[in-house]
């Protein structure tokens, strides 16, 4: 049994410490044997009001995703990853393909209104809960650090357990349960089952779930409006219609090539790459290197070691160049990356190959903020924000930015050749439309963001106290 710690024995040689004194015989009876100090010091406080049930008790299933290589040449079907799921929501489209048999996607087809869970990545990201809807017929799955979970909807909603499940009450039993090692944490499913849910009322349920809903067309319209902004751009310069070239091969001199360029691997030559850059230079509003239209902010920023910053990094970029979420930390915490300040209208840009499309436009509600130096972060007074990132996430500049990436172990494009990429000079007028459209794109996201944030409180000031009938979404 979990008997109380003695204080008046131990108290003044352990005082300050977490205690917690369990008999062995309790440790069997959980999931994997737990010993460790931290699983049972970090108990939950539960409810007297409320009834709980184990997470096990309420699942008709759960399911580990498909363990397969993933491709990028949209050979198969659409897979989820752990960094797809952002604001208890699955991403609306993913980057990835999985090329399996039609047998094996039928075991791993994602449905409407699971929730998917990842199980394993840094202490961070682990435990991250998403609601997947259906939102067009392209068939998809799910890769197999994420777990499949599907409530029992006459006990609790999808909707409600992702939100349990990103709420405080549910990340404190989530991470007391996580096992950390040098590089990861994981979480095992089989202990997420053993944590207890409280059952709220399935009228409060409804209103959590009817929140999701509104937020998910939300931000379906949010993404529908910068696909008008991202059209109105490329037809402005000339892409809509362009196909560039599917050579796989191109002959150049020396003198063209390595005493030109400084490069000798053949990726950097491929047609395709000449094609788009051409097609920038012979726009016709003209063009400047980005040296000219752009500053470039790359001074380093020393954080205050006691005062805390927002902290902005990779996995916190969202598909339409949002922010989704940060770190907050004192500066003494921050890893020695955290050493760029962004303020509102700057337009950060990944220079990591493999991330190139992490551009995202800095709001009012990231000012003074701290970015990793893995971005590169600019502004202008020729061309406004909302076009940069709208030109900078399209497919031309994104060529462009690959061509230019260098290196061996981690390959990315440096300071001397991303200053010298060219830029189209758009239409003063073009850009205050591409403005005007990429505003009321985020508008509706942080509406969206905001009434799921609402869901989640209120789910937390439901479990630690009962309210009154009134305060709801």
């Amino acid at each position: 049994m979990n008997r109380p710690f003695n204080e008046q024995k131990y108290g003044d040689l352990l005082e300050g410490l977490e205690v917690s004194e369990v008999m062995l015989s309790e440790s069997f009876y959980c999931k994997d044997f737990r010993i460790d100090s931290n699983f049972w010091t970090k108990q939950p406080k539960k409810n007297p009001n409320l009834k709980y049930e184990k997470i096990s008790d309420i699942l008709l299933l759960s399911q580990y995703g498909i363990s397969i290589s993933m491709n990028e040449e949209i050979k198969g079907y659409p897979i989820y990853r752990m960094n797809e799921i952002h604001n208890m929501l699955c991403d609306l489209s993913v980057e990835k393909y999985a090329d399996i048999s039609i047998e094996e996607f039928q075991k791993f087809e994602l449905k409407n209104r699971d929730v998917l869970f990842n199980r394993t990545n840094s202490f961070e990201w682990v435990g991250r809960t998403g609601v997947y809807y259906q939102n067009d017929d392209i068939q998809k799955t799910f890769a197999s650090y994420l777990v499949r979970f599907n409530p029992d909807e006459n006990i609790v909603l999808p909707e409600y357990l992702a939100t349990f499940l990103s709420s405080k009450q549910g990340v404190w039993d989530i991470k007391r349960r996580a096992r950390q090692s040098i590089n990861q944490t994981n979480v095992n499913p089989e202990e997420v089952k053993e944590i207890e849910i409280p059952i709220l009322p399935m009228e409060f349920q409804k209103e959590i779930r009817h929140s999701f809903e509104k937020a998910n067309k939300n931000r379906i319209l949010s993404q529908q409006l910068y696909r008008q902004a991202e059209d109105l751009l490329l037809q402005t310069i000339g892409l809509k219609d362009f196909t560039p070239s599917a050579k796989g091969t191109n002959i150049k001199s020396f003198k063209e090539s390595f005493l030109s360029t400084g490069r000798l691997d053949a990726e950097y030559y491929q047609p395709k790459y000449e094609d788009y850059l051409q097609l920038i230079k012979k726009y016709s509003g003209g063009f400047e290197l980005l040296q000219t239209v752009c500053n470039l902010k790359d001074s380093n920023f020393m954080p205050e070691e006691t005062k805390e910053y927002q902290y902005i990094e990779l996995a916190d970029i969202g598909k339409s160049g949002n922010i989704t979420s940060c770190i907050i930390s004192k500066g003494k915490e921050l890893p020695s990356r955290a050493r760029r300040k962004v303020n509102a209208k700057d337009v950060i840009i990944s220079s990591i190959e493999g991330s190139l499309e992490s551009c995202a436009l800095i709001t009012k509600e990231f000012d003074n903020a701290l970015c990793s130096t893995g971005f590169y972060v600019i502004n202008s007074k020729i061309i406004n924000s909302e076009t940069l990132l709208v030109l900078f996430k399209s497919i031309v500049m994104q060529n462009i930015l690959k061509q230019n990436c260098s290196g061996t172990i981690l390959t990315a494009i440096n300071k001397t050749d991303f200053l010298q990429i060219p830029v189209p000079l758009v239409d003063e007028k073009i850009q205050q439309q591409i403005s005007k459209l990429i505003a009321e794109s985020f508008t509706l996201r942080s509406e969206s963001e905001r009434l799921l944030t609402k869901a989640k409180d209120l789910v937390e000031r439901e479990i630690d106290e009962v309210k009154e009938e009134n305060n709801r979404i």
